[in-house]
């Protein structure tokens, strides 16, 4: 695995329907290193702090290949690096085979995987379309967020190397179908 796109976004105020919504989800690519810190990456909007960023989501990476399939599904949206609004744009990520635990030496960085995204509706926001709040938890392309047990830089090229494996524990694609099963989503 390795990083196609580092990717951050800058705090935005847009009309939706004529509700005012504020979010850092409109992520675009840079052609520089990213400084991936304890909480969040360095330079990348959080407007909400309650739902994103934090240790255990300080960086979210996405598969390049589920661009793929997305784009078959919305075959009308312009999929640039990080719509999904991922820091990370990563080659070939695949959530049933990352495990909670998993650690991977990345750049300058130690990267341990935690979490899944749960799609909310700026995720709607962003491809003015909400339908793809549904249609995204009926997939396992949800992604993977990490914690950052040693802060640094990384840029696109960097590989994703393991250095530790958690097989005992639940992949990112088990925790995000348990949770989409809690949350009575069909």
């Amino acid at each position: 695995m390795k990083i196609i796109s580092t990717n951050i976004g800058k705090r935005k105020e847009i009309d939706y329907k004529g509700t005012l919504v504020t979010t850092g989800i409109f992520k675009y690519s840079v052609d520089k290193p990213i400084f991936l810190d304890i909480e969040d990456v360095k330079d990348d909007a959080i407007c909400d702090r309650e739902n994103h960023g934090g240790v255990f989501q300080a960086v979210y990476g996405y598969s390049l290949k589920h661009y793929e399939y997305w784009n078959t599904v919305f075959p009308k949206v312009d999929f640039e690096m990080g719509i999904f609004g991922e820091n990370l744009t990563i080659d070939d990520i695949e959530e049933t085979k990352i495990h909670a635990g998993d650690t991977f030496k990345v750049g300058e960085t130690i990267l341990e995987a935690t979490l899944h995204r749960e799609p909310c509706y700026k995720l709607g926001v962003r491809f003015n379309n909400m339908t793809i709040v549904k249609k995204f938890w009926k997939t396992t392309f949800c992604g993977v967020y990490f914690k950052v047990l040693q802060t640094g830089f990384v840029k696109a090229g960097d590989e994703f190397i393991k250095i530790k494996s958690c097989p005992e524990n639940p992949t990112i694609a088990d925790l995000f179908v348990a949770k989409r099963i809690l949350n009575g989503i069909s």
